[in-house]
């Protein structure tokens, strides 16, 4: 890709997971701290989609003009059907999803429930979309992750007949990897550019997301608190949502996904749950039990477990 000659793929792909998992893990945390703020999660997906789009709407422009853009709209270099899909998945779903769900769960359950499952997700979908063969070592993998997160989503499930809400942002939370691991192995099947295919999925956001919610909250359909935020917490989420996490990550973890392949992009996130989840004790002030750390490490023990098997077969 042109943005990047004169760099090896090696240099760029690791670069690329470096930006990824710092994005990722202060994601995590600031997605928790937002729940104790003003917006809802619908306005904090919409001003997300409104910041990515200030970047990549002028970048899919220029890219037009130069004529590498003959999609959807002009904007998009991929047909509408295939931009729905990735955009779906990718944006809309994730964002939805994965803020709804720090509403109701602790930063540490994020950690371990969306982040760290997705090896589980990306194996499974890799191998019903790419025919990928499992391997006992990668079963394995999936295993320990598979026992983390039910120790760290078990419990909280059991609240359910007991009034308990936690249960309700785990549910999220996995949903929310599901569409991430899904919007990835697309990305890998196609052979979408990396700075393409995050135009792609900020396309459909902006163009289908930002107009229909804008009218569902005119027509008084949706209760929004935008109005009520003060202009620097609307500002600070326009740049690191939507700037940070959609533009930057997102073109850095397609980096990742085109060198390392989908089943190592999400291994090396291997950081990730366990940054996340003691960056939430540091700065939010939130308790780690037994079961959180003993899912924390079974989830790690899985990622790395799979890292290793997988660069042995590669």
């Amino acid at each position: 890709m042109h943005f990047f000659k004169g760099l090896s793929p090696k240099t760029v792909g690791v670069s690329a997971a470096v930006i990824t998992v710092a994005i990722w893990t202060s994601f995590i945390i600031i997605g928790r701290a937002s729940a104790a703020r003003t917006l809802t999660p619908f306005d904090i997906s919409y001003v997300r989609f409104i910041g990515a789009g200030m970047v990549l709407f002028p970048l899919g422009w220029w890219l037009g003009r130069r004529g590498q853009l003959d999609g959807w709209l002009g904007l998009s270099p991929l047909s509408f059907r295939d931009t729905a899909r990735i955009g779906l998945f990718g944006g809309v779903g994730f964002g939805i999803l994965v803020y709804t769900g720090f509403f109701y769960a602790p930063a540490a359950h994020g950690s371990v429930l969306m982040t760290g499952s997705l090896p589980l997700w990306t194996t499974l979908f890799s191998l019903w979309l790419l025919g990928e063969r499992v391997t006992a070592a990668r079963a394995l993998s999936v295993t320990l992750i598979v026992a983390g997160g039910l120790l760290v989503g078990g419990a909280s499930l059991l609240m359910v007949f007991s009034g308990g809400d936690v249960w309700k942002g785990d549910l999220l939370f996995m949903a929310a990897s599901m569409c991430w691991s899904m919007y990835s192995v697309l990305v890998r099947r196609e052979g979408l550019d990396a700075v393409k295919a995050t135009i792609a999925v900020v396309v459909f956001a902006f163009v289908v997301y930002v107009p229909a919610y804008t009218i569902l909250v005119l027509t008084d359909v949706v209760q929004s608190r935008l109005a009520a935020a003060a202009p620097a917490e609307i500002a600070f989420q326009l740049l690191f949502q939507g700037v940070g996490s959609v533009a930057i990550s997102g073109i850095t973890f397609n980096l990742m996904v085109a060198y390392f392949g989908p089943v190592r992009t999400t291994m090396f996130t291997a950081l990730v749950p366990g940054a996340s989840a003691l960056g939430a004790v540091y700065f939010l002030g939130e308790p780690l039990s037994w079961n959180l750390w003993s899912g924390l490490a079974l989830v790690t023990a899985g990622i790395v477990f799979g890292l290793r098997a997988v660069r042995r077969a590669a």
